[in-house]
């Protein structure tokens, strides 16, 4: 899953990237209401958090010109105010839930949790061939055994399972995982496919991930 965070205090910003990304998100930062909106609607996005206070457009602008657009991205408004109408504003502008500063880390990961839930909780396993992947524990499981995967060898997983027999371009897994500001090189990709190759093959699986050359790579079962 990948995370928008759109957040202006940068040491609370990078507090909170660091959360998600031991929680096996990927996530993203973003310090104002215009880089936020033009980040979440590039489509690369499973949930945004929102800061209202924020220099250009603020938390709830961004939030309204999103529904406004039909874009039903879960969205988690910050804020330090704490009054009942600045969270029913938020609610009524289509937030799907709000949390006050400060608070917990783990707070915020379980409203993350709920507000992706009605997604997740449709497919919290997912299933191809012979293999299996937990979305819940990260782990994937085959008749020969079964492994916890780290974060960006689930997320690649689990898009391909997603897409089975698809091919998804190169292109498209860096800037869903990696994100556009990252400095890896394109070559990460095969990195991680080739520690996947070998895990579905250690545990004998019987679906494998196929390159298509200079395009990308797809999970096709073994015939």
């Amino acid at each position: 899953m990948r995370i928008l965070l759109a957040e202006d205090e940068r040491a609370l910003s990078r507090a909170i990237i660091k959360i998600f990304e031991k929680n096996n998100y990927s996530a993203d930062p973003v310090y104002n209401g215009q880089d936020a909106l033009d980040y979440i609607e590039s489509g690369n996005y499973d949930v945004a958090v929102l800061d209202i206070m924020m220099p250009g457009l603020d938390g709830i602008s961004v939030l309204k010109k999103l529904r406004a657009a039909g874009n039903n991205i879960p969205v988690l408004m910050l804020t330090a105010k704490s009054e009942i109408d600045d969270k029913v504003l938020g609610l009524d502008s289509g937030a799907n839930d709000y949390l006050t500063k400060p608070f917990d880390s783990k707070e915020l990961l379980a409203r993350i949790r709920v507000i992706t839930r009605s997604v997740a909780s449709k497919d919290s396993r997912i299933t191809f061939g012979n293999i299996t992947l937990d979305r819940a524990s990260y782990c994937l499981s085959a008749p020969g055994g079964e492994s916890r995967l780290a974060n960006k060898e689930y997320q690649m997983l689990e898009m391909l399972m997603l897409n089975p027999n698809r091919v998804i371009p190169t292109e498209r897994f860096m800037e869903k995982i990696w994100g556009y500001d990252s400095d890896s090189e394109i070559n990460v990709v095969w990195v991680y496919v080739s520690n996947l190759r070998k895990k579905l093959a250690a545990m004998g699986a019987d679906v494998r991930i196929k390159a298509s050359r200079n395009v990308g790579y797809s999970l096709e079962e073994i015939t």
